[in-house]
This record gives C-alpha cells, sequence and structure tokens, in this order.
C-alpha cells in the first residue's frame, strides 16, 4: 500500500519512526536494531514508518534497506532533500515517500522535487512549522501536509500553534501532526483539531519496547476521570493513567469544582457545562441541555466551539437498558459515560468501541471527593480492554 493511501484509510493512524539519535534530546537508540524496531511497529498497527536517512540523526541509506526488507509498512526517507539525485536514493532504497522540509526550500525548488518525486512514483510528505509555511504547502497542492510543533532552529516545541495549524488546514488534505508527542492525550489533541495521524520518534525510541509504546498511544478508548475538585484528586487521576481530567462547573451539581484545577500537559482537562458554556481556557468543553432543572441526558464535547464527539450518558437520576445499543448505534466518536466503574467498564467497551469512556461517581467516597482506588481501579479496567 502506498504511503498515502495508507494515512488515507480512515481512523486515525501514526507514522511511527526509527532515529538513533536527534539533534535536541541527544543519543536516543545508538545501537538500535531496525529490523526489529520496524517489525515490531508493524505488529502495533502503524500506519507507516519514518526512517531518518541523515547522518545528524545517526541515520543511514542501509537503515532504510534494512527496514524495506524486515516490512511491508510504506516507508517515509526522513531526511534535508534538496536535489533529484536524494529522491532517486530514496526510491532505491526503498522509500515510498520522502520528506520535504518548507523551511529550506523555496517554492520552485519544492515544486521541483514534488514534481521529481512523482515521476519517481514517490509520495511526499511536505512539513510546514508556520502560518506561512502551511500556506505555502496548500498553494503547492501537497496531498500529505506535516505540521511540526518543534522549530528547528531552537529546537522549542509549542504544541498550541501547532494544534492552531492543524485546525486551519484544509480538510481535503491529509495532515500529519508531527514532534513533540508523548503521551496518549497529546496524540488525541492532534486529533481533535482535525489532524488524521502524528508522526512519533523520541518517545518511541526512548522505550524499552517500541512496539508496545506505539499500541499505548493509538489504543483506544481514552479515559476519563470526572468530578475532580481537589488538586490531590487530580494528581491520584494523572498518576492513575487518565487521559482526560473532568471539572463540573455547573452551579447545580453537587461535584461543582470552584475553578478550573491546573493539570499537566500530559492530560486534556474538561470543562462540564449544563446550559450554557462559559469561557475558559480548557482543552474541551463537555456540554449538556438542561431539562427540568437538571441536565439532559447526552452532551455533546467541543474543542473551540466545534463538535468532536458525542457523550452518551444515562438519563439524570435513572438507570436505561438500553443504554449500550444507543452508544453502538451513535456515529462518529463517542464518549460512553454513565453508571460506569471498575466493575462493567469493560463489558462497556467490548460491547460498544468507545472512543472514550467517562466515570465521576464510582470512582468517589463522597460528591466532589475521589477514592483514590476506587479511581485506579476504573482506570485499570479500562486500560485493559483497549484495542489498536
Amino acid at each position: 500500500m502506498r504511503f498515502r493511501e495508507a494515512l488515507a484509510q480512515g481512523g486515525f493512524g501514526a507514522i511511527a519512526e526509527f532515529k538513533r539519535r536527534s539533534p535536541s534530546a541527544g543519543d536516543l537508540r545508538p545501537h538500535g536494531d531496525v529490523v526489529a524496531v520496524a517489525r515490531a511497529y508493524e505488529a502495533a498497527g502503524a500506519s507507516a514508518m519514518s526512517v531518518l536517512v541523515d547522518e545528524r540523526f545517526g541515520g543511514t541509506w542501509d537503515d532504510l534497506r534494512a527496514a524495506r526488507a524486515a516490512t511491508s509498512l510504506p516507508l517515509l526517507a526522513k531526511g534535508f532533500f534538496g536535489a533529484e539525485d536524494d529522491l532517486r536514493t530514496a526510491r532505491e532504497a526503498g522509500a515510498d515517500a520522502v520528506l520535504l522540509l518548507l523551511r529550506d526550500l523555496d517554492d520552485h525548488v519544492a515544486a521541483s522535487l514534488a514534481a521529481a518525486a512523482a515521476s519517481l512514483d514517490l509520495d511526499t510528505l511536505v512539513e510546514a512549522h508556520d502560518r506561512s509555511e502551511l500556506d505555502r504547502a496548500v498553494a503547492l497542492g501537497a496531498p500529505v501536509i506535516g505540521v511540526n510543533a518543534r522549530d528547528l532552529a531552537t529546537f522549542a516545541v509549542d504544541r498550541a500553534a501547532q494544534l492552531e495549524l492543524v485546525a486551519h488546514a484544509p480538510r481535503d488534505r491529509i495532515v500529519v501532526a508531527e514532534s513533540g508527542i508523548e503521551t496518549r492525550a497529546q496524540a488525541a489533541a492532534a486529533e481533535l483539531a482535525g489532524a488524521d495521524a502524528v508522526l512519533v520518534g523520541s518517545t518511541l525510541m526512548r522505550a524499552r519496547e517500541p512496539g508496545e509504546e506505539l499500541r499505548r498511544l493509538v489504543r483506544r478508548p481514552l479515559v476519563k476521570v470526572c468530578g475532580l475538585t481537589r488538586p490531590q484528586d487530580v494528581d491520584a487521576a494523572v498518576h492513575a493513567g487518565a487521559d482526560l481530567v473532568g471539572f463540573i462547573l455547573a452551579k447545580e451539581s453537587p461535584r461543582r469544582a470552584a475553578a478550573l484545577l491546573e493539570a499537566p500537559d500530559t492530560v486534556l482537562r474538561v470543562a462540564v457545562f449544563v446550559g450554557e458554556a462559559e469561557e475558559t481556557d480548557a482543552d474541551l468543553v463537555q456540554l449538556y441541555g438542561r431539562e427540568n432543572g437538571h441536565r439532559a441526558r447526552d452532551a455533546v464535547l467541543l474543542r473551540r466551539g466545534e463538535r468532536v464527539a458525542t457523550v452518551v450518558d444515562l438519563p439524570w437520576g435513572e438507570s436505561d437498558a438500553s443504554h449500550l445499543e444507543r452508544a453502538r448505534a451513535t456515529s462518529g466518536r463517542v464518549m460512553l459515560a454513565g453508571g460506569l466503574g471498575s466493575a462493567n467498564v469493560a463489558d462497556a467497551i467490548a460491547a460498544v468501541r468507545p472512543w472514550a469512556v467517562d466515570s465521576a461517581r464510582s470512582t468517589e467516597s463522597e460528591p466532589g471527593v475521589k477514592d483514590h482506588d476506587a479511581l485506579r481501579r476504573f482506570v485499570e479496567a479500562a486500560h485493559a480492554r483497549e484495542r489498536v
């Protein structure tokens, strides 16, 4: 399968990278076995594999040739290419696609290299770092656009700027979020902004088992712990492995938080409202309608005001035997909420295969106060039924 086709398969994908070192991080896996890593990536469900061939990253063309012999994954040759001969070498070494860095190429050279790649039956990943470069990639007609969170001059990572660029990219292009992704929540943030895939390198190469680390990053469902009101409970949720932490800001809720609490950028913060959302700096908003003085049954999950998922919940204070059936029949991303705890979340995941699961009541000792053991058990039970 071609590189572009693999990323357009539907769902959220990952380009898993092999590199021995990084100018920003130093040695990562200087003696890494590219054959073993390539096979592990394929087994873990990678959409494609990126191989650094530049010596500044400890790479060689032999690494690409070895990867080609070891895997059927589409291969992206990653280097600082500026001439057609570079692309020809990449093709001969087994590449299916090549990186074109707009930072280093003017429009004329970029267009010439894109045409040369097409003539060699190579796809391209055209990489942008800022709005100007994104606009250039679009004007170039690039089918696959990479948005890099790392400034290659300073090595600083700005995920917020990256997400805004991803959100701005036209939806008729395949968009890949690159660099700085260490957790599943950070990958999910790129997904919700509009990325079709992430490219992950350093995080995988640092891991004891790169394939298992890749599985962890792309598995679903995400796990949300809601009804947090105390910093120590946020810390417990993060430590347990939650991907999203929820703060109920609806005035009538017994689990109402006085304010949106701080959390590390390894997780996503979700502000929960009933009736009308207020301005916050939360990553996401979970918004319920209001019915008969209480929240409505279901909610929408919003990113910057745009709906990105449906929250399928239970009626206020009631049960419903059709709950899982309703969730299974809901199209798009589904966050399953309502009545979930460590005893039933695995079966619910198996029945629904949701994008995320959400629990508040089952993880607390009293409204707004978390039972850390119950919280840990819920997260562990949800993770036990994860799927790639």
